[in-house]
């Protein structure tokens, strides 16, 4: 049997680092989904950056997304005892996708696959930055359409394919 969907969504974005798409997908949730969504991000243990990527806040700040807050984390805070229970787990490359660890609650998974972003290739200049401000974008299409769908089903299993979808759009 399907779960309802809680009065509060958690979803958790996870990428390699947790320095860049993680961290632009969960600012970006926390701003469109409002209180409906409990939004995290994180990366692999051991891949983990030390800080943000400046393009990260540069571009949230261009978008007018508050970025205030935003750390890299590991997944290991998500998979231990304790830990929120995640209702959509989103891979943001498939690289790590493969890599998860068993998640609570059994939720629901998608592959939103994205490039990571090289903030080290030329300096971290003007590529990384337009790659960053790219991903942005299209981040926030598809969190758009799923907010817009989220709103209209009643089952979280009702999302499992449109979630999916979006990976595609």
């Amino acid at each position: 049997m399907s779960r309802m969907l809680n009065s509060v969504t958690h979803v958790l974005f996870v990428s390699r680092e947790d320095a860049c798409r993680g961290l632009l997908a969960e600012a970006c949730l926390r701003q469109l989904g409002g209180k409906k969504f409990k939004v995290y991000s994180c990366g692999v243990p051991g891949q983990i950056a030390d800080s943000p990527h400046g393009w990260t806040r540069v571009a949230l700040l261009t978008a007018g997304i508050p970025g205030d807050n935003l750390q890299c984390k590991g997944w290991t805070e998500f998979s231990r005892n304790g830990a929120p229970k995640m209702d959509f787990v989103i891979a943001l490359d498939r690289e790590t996708a493969n890599q998860h660890p068993s998640w609570k609650g059994q939720p629901e998974t998608a592959l939103w696959e994205y490039a990571a972003i090289d903030v080290q290739k030329n300096g971290g200049g003007n590529q990384a930055a337009l790659d960053t401000l790219q991903t942005l974008h299209s981040l926030r299409r598809r969190i758009e359409l799923l907010v817009s769908l989220h709103s209209r089903v009643r089952h979280r299993s009702d999302l499992r394919h449109d979630l999916r979808d979006l990976g595609y759009a």
